[in-house]
């Protein structure tokens, strides 16, 4: 076995500095250099790039505990809270993954799908009398819609009329990960950076303490509630069952939103996709005003094209460019000797375009994913990661295709849109892949009924 290849030393430094600003081009530039898996570093901070569908596949496979997540590059436990599920390890993170995927559960995400379609058309009616025919970033729309939904969903009705100063308290620490790592050298200098997403973070926990006692105090059994499931579950403490729900928000809408904006920047530069989502929404809802039976599971089951409209955007523009683990012991992958302590960053965006996978890799194309022969799907499902994969594969993977779409097929059946730049925006996050500059759209009531 032999070490990954590696770039020159002298291109190095350049190369990890633009790595975690800027990751995309770095990737791409690397993965057409040296190939699928690419060493950088030295020392106590060296870094193996695994970029190949196959080498992903290997790494999913190895057990959890040839890794570690709660790590000395791990910035993520100071926003989301020590005892989060994603910066634990061992028996710690099994407990409290197993809790909150209980919470996930298949009955319970059905249910969520006629309250993911109403705020859909509340979103839709607020932006059409303030703004129908103007040029509206449907990004932030968006951001705001996908926000009520997750409230909702994991506090029920109770929070509702909050959600925006939910996502106020949020931006700041989200921001503050996006930062260059040097700024977040720990520290307990007051009136900083740091110290206003301490303080930030202060506040969330304290609406969600609020909202744990009240639960306790006032059961509702309400089915639909994540928080009350959590609650009941007697396997976590209050402050593990706070960590993850802000673990479960900061997460769940932030990402999504940047997949949402993808998506509809996609499908309004190419107009038989939009045509064709809207006749699909069209057939399943049952005309622009709805059916008159609720939507439900069947519903989604029903909106195939729309499910191939999400996969090929998230192919191509997954929420993380690359998602980092620690080597806890030497692993080998893709014949490679990877050393104990190296910060693995294993990418969904290269596993997407890998041109061994994809036929025209970079062209937007739902209709491959229909008609895959066992073995085509196979390999396209080796290669579509774009929530991870193995035991620590992303838990609120299912709620984020839900909610994709439902809410990209009522869109395109509601409303006219017209882009307004060919150019595709610039990638921009190292934690959260967004378009640079939002989506601004041409947004306008549907010309036509169905």
């Amino acid at each position: 076995m032999a070490r990954p290849p590696h770039p020159p030393l002298r291109a190095q430094p350049g190369l990890l500095r633009r790595i975690f600003n800027d990751p995309q081009p770095v990737l791409d530039e690397l993965r057409a250099a040296h190939g699928p898996v690419v060493e950088l570093g030295g020392g106590p901070v060296r870094l193996a790039i695994v970029g190949g569908p196959r080498e992903i596949a290997e790494l999913f496979a190895r057990p959890s505990s040839d890794f570690a997540w709660n790590h000395k590059f791990n910035v993520l436990g100071f926003v989301v809270g020590a005892s989060s599920m994603i910066v634990s390890d061992g028996d710690d993170h099994r407990r409290r993954r197993s809790s909150v995927q209980s919470a996930f559960s298949r009955r319970r995400l059905n249910r969520w799908i006629p309250m993911i379609v109403e705020q859909t058309d509340a979103a839709v009616d607020q932006l059409l009398e303030a703004r129908d025919g103007q040029v509206v970033d449907l990004y932030v729309v968006g951001r705001s819609l996908i926000l009520e939904i997750v409230v909702r969903a994991f506090f029920g009705h109770r929070l509702t009329g909050r959600a925006g100063e939910i996502g106020d308290l949020f931006q700041r620490p989200q921001d503050y990960l996006e930062s260059p790592a040097i700024r977040q050298i720990p520290h307990p200098l007051p009136g900083t950076r740091r110290a206003r997403v301490r303080a930030d973070r202060e506040r969330i926990d304290a609406i969600i303490d609020d909202e744990i006692a009240h639960r306790r105090a006032h059961p509702t059994d309400d089915p639909d509630d994540v928080l009350e499931a959590l609650v009941a579950n007697d396997a976590l403490t209050d402050a593990e069952v706070r960590d993850q729900v802000v673990t479960l928000i900061g997460a769940g809408y932030d990402t999504t939103a940047a997949s949402l904006a993808w998506m509809l920047w996609c499908t309004s530069h190419a107009s038989a996709v939009w045509d064709a989502l809207r006749a699909e929404a069209d057939a399943v809802f049952g005309g622009v005003d709805g059916r008159s039976d609720p939507p439900d599971h069947t519903t989604l089951g029903s909106l195939v094209y729309a499910d191939h409209v999400v996969r090929e955007s998230l192919r191509l523009h997954p929420a993380g460019a690359i998602s980092p683990r620690e080597a806890a012991v030497d692993v080998t992958i893709g014949g490679y000797d990877i050393a104990k302590g190296t910060l693995i960053l294993w990418s969904a965006h290269l596993a997407g375009r890998d041109p061994e996978t994809w036929d025209e890799p970079l062209a937007f194309r739902p209709e491959r994913f229909a008609s895959l022969t066992p073995e085509q799907r196979a390999t396209a499902d080796a290669a579509w990661v774009p929530f991870g994969g193995g035991r620590r594969n992303c838990i609120g993977f299912m709620l984020a295709q839900m909610e994709l779409t439902l809410i990209i097929s009522r869109l395109a059946q509601r409303l006219d849109v017209q882009p307004t730049s060919t150019v595709e925006p610039r990638p921009v996050g190292m934690v959260v892949n967004r378009p640079a500059g939002g989506v601004p759209l041409r947004v306008a009531r549907r010309a036509e009924a169905g």
